[in-house]
């Protein structure tokens, strides 16, 4: 029987680095990867989307047109490119219109895109539709991409008196939504619109074992297309669900490579292998490869230190030449026996007790009981400590489940999360001012309740859609509403075009403010080159002059201001005294000019239809 093979998309070059080191991995230290990688025989390497193109702009002063360009010139088609995009809002924060979408997808596969995985932040099939199409229109491979999420816990009811205990009956759970029929529709849907990967991508962590299972399972059952799993470690699920998605038949998994694996961060890439032979499965790239590529991420690692979320770099591990401890490996071969036995507990406390020993990050037990993102978390953190109010946070992360069911249930993740988030912290300092709920709403809360990012999970109250928006009618984005970026000359460099190209005018589409300055500082630097090769050319060509020897014989001057009409003589030739050297005009007349006395003509300073000024040397002799 044929062994079984897993296909790895490795997500270092992007989420990895996103997710540990705030995407400031520059394009120097990719050039150093980039040839490591075409042995590595990954089936897909993620390197751009999500908050690349945005990040690399802001923070590196680099564009991303060249890290794709430079990565598809690298791999020469030996594993495919993704990105990920954000559906209706692509890499950006808001809805875009058709023609924004088109003309990135367009360029991304013209510069080496292969995979384009798409998703909407409220699972809005709508809102994927057309990317998916255009996607296959164009000759990328549409990965669609479910988002997964859990329904908020249902808020404490007040206990009741002892005739309440008595009599009164229990409170009612609020329906389920989030199930895993849910998410199987979805992907269903998305395969019928011609995705040729179906992802659950599970952005917060937050899918434990025994929902990857059956989740999973239901994916492969219900698709045809391969089915892959994206996760991360933030809430101490991520590994352990790993392993049960690999038992359960997904075709691909998203990894990491060590020193960028783990933490906030997918699972590391050598930990899955090692389950893998384990288990009897084969996991489809080489090795070999992938270590001369963990050596080099180490360094970078180092460089990324600043941005380093962990406290500690985990020990070092080469799974082809490192003997584990028995008791090491005896928690692989625990943990495989409790994922196939179903038993979610012992899976998930012998993959901690792996993930200690090499240590990796424990798990965050406030990010796992909220079940909110870290992303969503630490920008909460960020936002209080502006505003003074740390104290505020539990009160914030309190709401959010309130705020999630006022804006109808929606996913955490990109952009929703940071909506979501915003708003919980400006509802708990209403409530602390005194204020009725919502006094505070963010423009994108607005938006969002109004429906401009999408149709939510489930349908907003029509009653507080009109307290925030002023109508209860459901209103979708108006593509008519965008205005195309303004691209104006830039008189201070000479009059160049902001964006140079169309490349460059799709950045200024997708993120005008940063595409504003980093197109800016581009059209400086090539104005002072062009400064410069012309100051270097006019020295080049100063230099290449012949230098005139000083005039230090008998001279000819022009009697008065006149136009040359003709020359009869050359230099070598003899004169004699009266002898009619040239014929110039002046006062509309011809006038003869003669040699004064004998002599040698050295050399002469004009010719013919020169104008001449009184006095202007026109010949001299030897």
């Amino acid at each position: 029987m044929a062994t079984r093979k897993l296909k790895i998309r490795d997500l270092t070059l992007r989420d990895g680095q996103q997710s540990l080191f705030a995407t400031r991995m520059n394009q120097q230290t990719i050039d150093r990867l980039l040839p490591l990688y075409a042995d590595a025989g990954f089936y897909i390497m993620e390197v751009w989307g999500g908050a690349v193109p945005d990040s690399v702009m802001r923070y590196l002063d680099e564009s991303p047109w060249e890290r794709l360009r430079k990565a598809s010139a690298a791999m020469k088609g030996k594993s495919l490119l993704s990105a990920l995009s954000r559906g209706r809002n692509l890499f950006g924060y808001v809805p875009y219109p058709n023609s924004v979408l088109r003309g990135f997808y367009e360029e991304a596969i013209k510069n080496g895109l292969n995979v384009m995985r798409i998703f909407d932040a409220l699972n809005d099939i709508d809102n994927v539709r057309d990317s998916i199409k255009m996607i296959n229109e164009l000759g990328g491979i549409a990965d669609g991409a479910v988002c997964y999420t859990v329904d908020p816990k249902a808020p404490e009811a007040p206990k009741p008196g002892f005739f309440g205990r008595l009599f009164g009956k229990k409170p009612q759970e609020p329906e389920k939504i989030f199930t895993d029929e849910y998410f199987v529709e979805k992907a269903r849907e998305m395969e019928a619109l011609g995705a040729k990967i179906i992802t659950l991508k599970d952005m917060a962590g937050l899918v434990n074992p025994s929902r990857a299972a059956s989740i999973i399972s239901k994916l492969k059952s219900a698709v045809k297309c391969d089915v892959d799993f994206h996760t991360h470690c933030t809430p101490g699920y991520g590994l352990a669900s790993s392993v049960m998605a690999i038992l359960n038949g997904v075709d691909i998994l998203d990894t990491n490579i060590w020193w960028f694996g783990g933490g906030s961060a997918a699972p590391a890439i050598e930990l899955i292998w090692t389950f893998a032979e384990r288990m009897g499965v084969e996991v489809d790239v080489n090795m070999e490869a992938v270590g001369r590529i963990r050596n080099q991420l180490l360094e970078a690692r180092k460089d990324l230190k600043e941005f380093d979320l962990a406290n500690e770099m985990p020990l070092s591990y080469d799974p082809l030449t490192d003997n584990l401890p028995a008791h090491v490996l005896a928690h692989f071969d625990a943990a495989i026996a409790a994922a196939k036995a179903g038993d979610e507990a012992t899976l998930l406390d012998e993959c901690h007790a792996i993930e200690a020993y090499f240590h990796f990050p424990k798990p965050n037990e406030l990010v796992k009981n909220a079940e909110v993102p870290g992303g969503m978390y630490s920008n909460m953190v960020a936002q209080l400590r502006t505003l003074k109010a740390e104290d505020l946070l539990d009160d914030a992360m309190g709401l959010i489940p309130k705020v999630r069911r006022d804006a109808g249930l929606v996913p955490l993740v990109t952009p929703t999360s940071q909506i979501v988030g915003q708003q919980a912290v400006l509802l708990a300092l209403d409530r602390r001012k005194g204020n009725a709920d919502y006094t505070n709403a963010s423009n994108q809360f607005i938006s969002l309740v109004k429906g401009e990012y999408g149709r939510t999970p489930v349908a907003v109250d029509p009653v507080f859609r009109e307290k925030l928006t002023g109508s209860p009618e459901e209103k979708p984005y108006d593509v008519n509403s965008y205005k195309q970026p303004e691209n104006p000359e830039l008189p201070e460099f000479g009059g160049a075009k902001l964006a140079s190209n169309n490349e460059e005018y799709l950045l200024l589409q997708l993120l005008p403010s940063v595409a504003n300055g980093f197109l800016r500082r581009r059209r400086g630097e090539e104005h002072q080159a062009i400064q410069a090769e012309a100051a270097a050319a006019k020295a080049a060509e100063e230099a290449a002059k012949p230098k005139e020897e000083p005039v230090t014989g008998p001279v000819l001057k022009a009697p008065m201001g006149g136009r040359v009409v003709e020359i009869d003589v050359k230099p070598g030739d003899k004169v004699r005294k009266d002898q009619k050297l040239l014929v110039y005009e002046a006062m509309k007349m011809e006038n003869d000019v003669l040699a004064e006395a004998d002599g040698i003509v050295k050399r002469i300073f004009i010719k013919p239809d020169d104008v001449v000024a009184t006095d202007q040397v026109m010949i001299e002799f030897e």
